[in-house]
């Protein structure tokens, strides 16, 4: 599995921006998909997963309501709405997969997740 992520920039805080992640061939199976981030000097953080059936997803608590993933089968693509966003969302974004049930948004664990994109740099100023 090989995954492409686009997207990012820089951003005043209150703006928003939308990540897209890409099977980079086409892929047979059953992935939930899940967007991970890392600060300068932390540990990357999940933020949040979806099914493979696009009907469960999970946010990490900071930003539900502001974030909103969203997948398309048709073109293999999985996209991060990000609004309102804040400084502290600052960081390198990753997109994941991992095999997952249809309707079973994958682990909050990185280690669960076999294949990653590389990173997009969001940079949101104050």
């Amino acid at each position: 599995v090989q995954l492409q992520a686009s997207g990012g920039g820089l951003v005043q805080s209150g703006g928003s921006l939308r990540l897209s992640c890409t099977f980079a061939k086409r892929t047979v199976g059953l992935y939930g998909m899940a967007w991970f981030r890392q600060a300068p000097g932390k540990e990357r953080e999940f933020v949040v997963s979806v099914s493979p059936s696009g009907t469960d997803a999970a946010y990490t608590e900071s930003v539900k309501g502001r974030f909103t993933i969203s997948r398309d089968e048709a073109t293999f693509t999985t996209d991060l709405q990000m609004n309102n966003l804040k400084p502290e969302d600052t960081a390198v974004y990753y997109c994941a997969a991992t095999p997952s049930g249809w309707n079973e948004a994958p682990s909050h664990n990185p280690g669960t997740y076999a294949a990653w994109g590389r990173g997009t740099q969001v940079t949101v100023s104050s």
